[in-house]
């Protein structure tokens, strides 16, 4: 049984490396700018991720039953439909907010870099305008993407379940370890996300616009592989 529930923990952190779910955390993460916010993001999305599989196929797994192949491919779609929509924002924002980099200090605290809008200004940019709180809430949106993702891949875990525990009980225990391995494994993905982008807004915004761009791109043009992916089913 132990070997039965390492399995479970460590498929679930190679699950958080699928192309789509690397896609989706990046989106939402190509903004941060330090490795604790982009660390987060992989966690909140691990934590909503989790929270899907136990309440779905945690579900269906103590009621013996399947979802069905046809509801699967439609979920497929959706999530499909949400990286097209997470590619687009990002290029949206990119071209809306004309981000740029730089380092600022607060009243008392340390200097750290810092990412910065100017869209719309008329006037001279002022230093004072960058005199603001960081908030450090959970990532709510980042948690949503997750569900939705658990939501979708609820389906092969449960074969992959099925298949390996023979009772509800070490099911659901598996089911939960699994999870917390999505939750490791997209944590430290986000860190090495995060790397390339810290670098290149601390020494080069155009860099920095460029990487999110492709990341953005990538995203959408994976969204639409998806949905006809899915769709053709």
């Amino acid at each position: 049984m132990t070997s039965v529930l390492f399995l479970g923990l460590m498929i679930g952190m190679q699950h958080a490396l699928e192309a789509d779910h690397i896609a989706a955390v990046a989106s939402i993460a190509a903004r941060e700018t330090t490795l604790k916010r982009a660390v987060t993001h992989g966690a909140a999305w691990g934590l909503g991720h989790t929270l899907t599989l136990m309440a779905v196929a945690g579900g269906v797994v103590v009621l013996g039953t399947t979802i069905d192949a046809q509801i699967a491919a439609y979920l497929e779609a959706v999530v499909g439909v949400m990286l097209i929509g997470l590619g687009g924002h990002l290029l949206y924002r990119l071209w809306r907010d004309r981000i740029h980099f730089h380092v600022h200090r607060h009243t008392g605290g340390a200097a750290h870099f810092h990412a910065h809008s100017h869209k719309g200004e008329a006037q001279a940019h002022k230093k004072s305008s960058h005199d603001h709180t960081h908030p450090r809430r959970l990532p709510v949106r980042t948690v949503l993407v997750g569900m939705m993702h658990g939501l979708a891949g609820s389906a092969a875990l449960l074969i992959l379940t099925a298949s390996t525990v023979d009772s509800p009980a070490l099911g659901l225990i598996y089911i939960a370890l699994f999870g917390i391995g999505s939750i490791a494994g997209m944590a430290a993905l986000s860190a090495v996300i995060a790397v390339p982008m810290s670098y290149s807004a601390r020494f080069v915004t155009w860099a920095n616009r460029s990487l999110q761009a492709g990341v953005a791109v990538a995203t959408a043009g994976l969204g639409i592989w998806i949905v006809i992916q899915s769709t053709s089913v």
